[in-house]
């Protein structure tokens, strides 16, 4: 009987310890993100921010086609893409 309870201390004590190394490991991931600098600079983001306010208002609308824009992300997207023509820190676009 003293065998089995053994042995089931042991297998408890291993599971912890493998558990216990993956959630060190996303810590130190966490902890890296945050020692970076910005990726977007904040007058990227005061463009982006005045893009949304003018979509909700139902005033912006897209390059050549002139159709209002109604996607969020569509709204984002210009907004970036006037703080790159204003060579303000963004980065590049994804290809």
């Amino acid at each position: 009987m003293a065998t089995k309870k053994a042995a089931k201390k042991s297998s408890k004590k291993t599971a912890w310890k493998k558990s216990s190394g993956k959630k060190s490991s996303a810590k130190k991931s966490s902890a890296k993100k945050s020692s970076s600098s910005r990726k977007y600079s904040p007058s990227a983001g005061k463009d982006v921010e005045r893009e949304m306010k003018s979509m909700k208002k139902g005033k912006l609308k897209s390059g050549r086609s002139g159709k209002k824009v109604t996607s969020r992300k569509q709204a984002i997207a210009i907004g970036l893409s006037e703080a790159r023509k204003e060579g303000k820190r963004v980065p590049p676009k994804k290809s």
